[in-house]
């Protein structure tokens, strides 16, 4: 009998821990923390939604939330609070640019673009999330830096599945298939 598990059987392995070249899927919340380290209201939460998947050790998911699910099997859990360069990186003072209104991309159709408003730019880098700072009636200042920069956020984890990638994962460094690209 052989002692090699089959791909399937690999798949549900629970023993897997998460590692560089391991498929992860897991849930998370995140809130802000202030300036007197006081956890927010819960700014995202995956839990009543489908988990996140990503290829572990490929930069897929910020660091700081890819180093601390480093190690951890399924069914474990973590909290941790990650200060802005473990996270979406110091703000930028200079990120800011005057825009054609007519190159803003937001989420729901809109009649008055106002301050605050995120909306989605183009760029020769692919499509960049800003956030509006100033509308006028023919462009706009947006700030190009990621909304969540400078900010320590915390999370909540929890590991739902860890599954050894397959070579044409690892090669296009992203997950295929459940929570992954089609292709």
């Amino acid at each position: 009998m052989s002692e090699s598990k089959s791909a399937k059987d690999q798949q549900n392995d629970d023993s897997v821990k998460v590692a560089a070249k391991t498929v992860v899927s897991f849930h998370y919340r995140m809130s802000e923390v202030d300036n007197e380290g006081k956890f927010g209201d819960w700014v995202e939460d995956s839990f009543e939604a489908e988990p996140l998947f990503y290829l572990h050790g490929f930069g897929n998911i910020i660091s700081g939330v890819e180093s601390a699910l480093d190690g951890m099997l399924v069914g474990d859990t973590a909290a941790v609070t990650l200060d802005p360069i473990s996270a979406y990186g110091p703000r930028k003072d200079n990120a800011t640019q005057r825009v054609p209104v007519k190159h803003l991309q937001f989420a729901r159709p809109t009649r008055k673009i106002l301050p605050g408003m995120v909306a989605g730019v183009k760029t020769e880098k692919g499509m960049r999330n800003v956030v509006v700072v100033k509308a006028g009636k023919f462009s706009a200042d947006v700030d190009f830096n990621h909304p969540l920069a400078g900010k320590t956020l915390h999370y909540e984890l929890e590991i739902i599945s860890v599954r050894q990638a397959s070579a044409e994962e690892v090669a296009h460094r992203h997950v295929h298939g459940n929570g992954g690209h089609n292709h």
